[in-house]
């Protein structure tokens, strides 16, 4: 079992908000839900019981027939499963909740009963989709789990680094090449295998790069099953499929036409909703007024997507082929791939911060007498202030839109940073940090 953050909000449950609230842990599918919960009832709890409604047997979900009768619910319940429970010392766990509805109902009531703590786990948008016709249980404590991010792979691969580099980010002076192109290289490790927890493993175990690609390909071959499972047509799969190549093409927003290869429908929305439900993607939004609080301007029609996992990511850009050569990766950690892959980098900072809970927005503008547009990669908020961030994968000389950001919209920036693979250094008022120590600078906002 992986260390994760999401034991420090499991805690912060256990502690302040049950028994009134059960937790419910939310989050694409392979990302570890499963895991965690039972983990950490192994750790917490005097005895547990784990209900998996994807893999259960007829007689225990007969149990599940009549919860009203909470005494005999809980009786039948230890004597199906064999496990023995104490008031107040134990936690059930209904995993995959969203495939019984009517359990996820209950949960209301099995709260409120009050004897023992409840922790459920739900994935994609069949969450959503299966409570249409029941009461959603407002005695839930929501929980995200995202895949690893860059701090938990380094404690899965053993590197005790990352301390170290919160100290040299407070320092503010240059890492050193040398430090910095091994700093780089590691995140670049981070970039290849991504934070699904399958992937994680398959990479601390030894194996080599093909076979953890294989396990990548594997876990996005699942989701476009899902997909099809919510809407047979397969446009949701194209959706998710085209994002890599409409990023590559350094357009303002992403078009689904482009994806289904057709005009927008109604039902294409429907199917763009479905798929932003699934948290496999992040959207990132332009925000039109940057002058003001960036959620306030948030432009639902203009947005990009990436993907929630910068592994699966990678694996994505060369999934044209039947699999990925062992001397691709070679070269990614090398960085000696030909292509310019600047729109790689944007979705490891994209992933980066939606870790932290917060919510992505870029902003785009005309440039003056021209057709041309100028864009800044991401904003942040700061406070009541702004800062701008633009991703570059090499060179750092050309930097005209968020010089041009700064100067429009100076009175609300707070500072300007521009990430790249290059050591810690500035350019007139611009910043320049590696993109490992993005997750530091989101710290202290």
């Amino acid at each position: 079992m992986f260390r994760r953050k999401v034991f420090e909000e499991l805690t912060n449950w256990k502690n302040n908000y049950a028994p009134k609230y059960a937790a419910l842990l939310e989050g694409a599918r392979r990302v570890g839900k499963s895991t965690v919960a039972e983990e950490f009832a192994k750790a917490n709890y005097k005895s547990y019981i784990k209900v998996d409604f994807a893999n259960i047997t007829q007689e225990l979900l007969d149990v599940f027939k009549d919860i009203a009768n909470h005494k005999v619910f809980f009786l039948r319940l230890q004597t199906v499963t064999g496990v023995t429970l104490y008031p107040r010392e134990s936690v059930i766990i209904f995993d995959e909740i969203q495939r019984q509805p009517l359990v996820r109902q209950a949960i209301k009531y099995l709260v409120a009963d009050g004897t023992y703590d409840y922790i459920e786990t739900g994935s994609l948008i069949s969450i959503k989709k299966n409570v249409k016709d029941i009461v959603i249980p407002s005695e839930e404590h929501k929980i995200p789990v995202y895949p690893m991010d860059y701090e938990e792979f380094m404690w899965a691969i053993g590197n005790d680094t990352y301390p170290l580099l919160r100290d040299l980010y407070k320092m503010g002076l240059e890492v050193g090449n040398g430090t910095n192109r091994k700093l780089m290289r590691d995140f670049r490790i981070y970039m290849a295998v991504g934070g699904m927890p399958q992937a994680v493993e398959a990479y601390v175990d030894g194996k080599n790069f093909s076979e953890i690609d294989r396990v990548k390909r594997e876990i996005i071959d699942l989701y476009i099953d899902d997909f099809k499972k919510i809407d047979s047509s397969g446009y949701i799969g194209k959706m998710y499929e085209s994002i890599p190549s409409q990023l590559a093409t350094n357009k303002k927003r992403y078009m689904i036409s482009r994806a289904t290869g057709k005009r927008k429908t109604k039902k294409d929305e429907e199917r763009l909703a479905d798929l932003l439900d699934s948290k496999t993607v992040i959207a990132c939004y332009n925000t039109y007024n940057p002058s003001i609080t960036l959620a306030q301007s948030r432009d639902d029609d203009t947005f990009k997507l990436y993907l929630s996992d910068i592994g699966l990511f990678t694996t994505m850009i060369f999934k044209a082929s039947p699999k990925t050569d062992e001397s691709i990766y070679s070269k990614l950690l090398g960085d000696k791939l030909s292509a310019d892959l600047g729109y790689l980098y944007e979705n490891a900072v994209a992933q980066m911060i939606t870790a932290t809970g917060r919510s992505a927005y870029y902003h785009t503008w005309e440039k003056e007498n021209s057709t041309h547009y100028y864009e800044v990669d991401f904003l942040l908020q700061d406070k009541a202030k702004l800062l701008p961030l633009e991703v570059k994968s090499s060179a750092t000389k050309k930097h005209e839109s968020i010089d041009a950001f700064c100067k429009k919209y100076s009175q609300y920036v707070s500072q300007a940073i521009l990430l790249s693979q290059k050591d810690v250094g500035k350019d007139g008022n611009l910043k320049l940090k590696p993109i490992y120590m993005l997750p530091f600078i989101m710290e202290e906002l």
